[in-house]
């Protein structure tokens, strides 16, 4: 009886230990797997290819907007890179945003949506920064400034692919996925990628953009 009640009472210790951990544990996963996204309010729609959630459209609409930032920086870089790296990575984001640019719009088409025909005001500005820095500065700029939003849109494509339920949405997210990997590869390849200048706070010296570059701004698809 003794040995009984010795079990029974670390059997109810470790009960009492693990529920609180389960509990808090699948709160942290449910909101590390729930992508970032702007509701539009219109709710949950039916649609021939699945349901399509607010942050299914929100997708459509940022990869939209990528290309119509990238594709030109993209042209920029083949015009102004004197590495061969920098030309490279022009070459992979002209072709990668072309060809996903006309996917989007065929996607945005099928469901019904208005796209963005113009970059946000954020994006222009990187754009606007890169036309003003020059030599190596602009390589340098280019570089992360690309490699940071590549990387933050990284794993909200992946959470995309992986939860929505519409068919084109999915599809759509698939093209992305090897989009912006590739991406991600010819930008490092550059050896221009300060790797620390990647997080959430801003690029710190010596590889800090130029004052133009503003400390709040996070580049993002």
């Amino acid at each position: 009886m003794a040995t009984g009640v010795v079990i029974g009472a670390l059997a109810f210790t470790l009960i009492a230990l693990l529920i609180p951990v389960q509990k808090f544990g699948g709160r942290n996963a449910a909101a590390a797997t729930a992508p970032a996204a702007e509701d539009d309010g219109a709710g949950i729609q039916s649609t021939a290819f699945g349901p399509l959630t607010p942050q299914d459209r929100d997708f459509v609409r940022k990869v939209r907007l990528a290309g119509l930032w990238e594709l030109p920086a993209g042209r920029q870089a083949l015009q102004r890179g004197t590495r061969p790296a920098i030309r490279t990575a022009g070459e992979h984001l002209v072709d990668g945003h072309t060809e996903l640019d006309r996917r989007v719009l065929e996607v945005g088409q099928a469901l019904g949506m208005e796209l963005p025909s113009r970059p946000s005001a954020q994006q222009q500005g990187w754009l606007d920064q890169m036309d003003q820095a020059q030599g190596p500065q602009y390589e340098q700029l280019f570089v992360q400034l690309l490699r940071r939003a590549h990387g933050k849109v990284f794993t909200v494509v992946a959470q995309i692919r992986a939860q929505t339920r519409n068919s084109m949405v999915r599809a759509l997210a698939t093209d992305a996925n090897n989009t912006v990997l590739d991406h991600i590869s010819v930008l490092e390849a550059s050896g221009l990628v300060d790797f620390d200048g990647l997080a959430d706070a801003p690029p710190g010296t010596p590889s800090a953009p130029p004052p133009a570059f503003s400390p709040n701004s996070r580049p993002t698809k």
